[in-house]
Formats: structure tokens, C-alpha cells, sequence
């Protein structure tokens, strides 16, 4: 089970959303959003790259389960995760940017880093 916030979501829609956003984000490198969902999306999204800097099949056929796009799949496992070989962890970085203009959620940026 992906993280242990409920987010306001019943479990289904949770995990769609959750797949969503690190799809996104593995896809373009950075996402807006609130902090709560952010933290979630950090914790899910670096389980997967340390999930791809062991390219094995098996390896890959988790990460298609998750990730929804087959495309953001092969760049994980070919251009991301292997420039993370020499790193343990800490590969996504999370900076609140201030409260959203409405009804006041604080929001952050989270992105990988280089």
C-alpha cells in the first residue's frame, strides 16, 4: 500500500492519482502540487527509481504496473536511473513555496534532482 496518508480519497482513487503524479513526474522532472501529496509522490516515486537501477526484467514488469506510461517506463530504466547509480537515495526534493491563492493549501515543488 503506497504511503500511509489517505489524502482526502477513498483507496482507488488515491492510487490512480498516485500513479498519475509519478508518471508526471518521472516524465518532466517537476510537479506543482500540494505538500501532503508531494511527500507521498516522493516516497512512491524514489521506491521506483531504486526499483529501475537494477535493470532486470522482472524489475520492469513492477514498474509497468504503477507507472502508466510504457515510454516514462523505458526512460526510468534508461536515462534516469542510472544517473542515480552512485547514489543511495534522495533522488526527488521537496520545497514548499507558500500557501495556494483560494483556499489557503500549502503548496511545494517537488523535482528530481540532478
Amino acid at each position: 500500500m503506497p504511503g500511509t496518508r489517505k489524502l482526502g480519497r477513498t483507496t482507488d482513487h488515491r492510487l490512480a492519482m498516485l500513479r498519475g503524479m509519478v508518471t508526471y513526474l518521472l516524465e518532466n522532472g517537476r510537479i506543482e502540487t500540494t505538500y501532503t501529496r508531494a511527500k507521498e509522490v516522493q516516497s512512491m516515486t524514489e521506491k521506483y527509481i531504486t526499483l529501475a537501477k537494477e535493470n532486470t526484467l522482472h524489475n520492469k514488469r513492477q514498474a509497468l504496473s504503477f507507472v502508466t506510461k510504457e515510454d516514462v517506463v523505458k526512460k526510468l530504466f534508461d536515462e534516469i536511473a542510472p544517473s542515480y547509480a552512485e547514489r543511495n537515495g534522495g533522488y526527488t526534493r521537496v520545497t514548499r513555496i507558500g500557501p495556494r491563492r483560494g483556499d489557503g493549501a500549502e503548496m511545494a515543488v517537488i523535482e528530481l534532482v540532478k
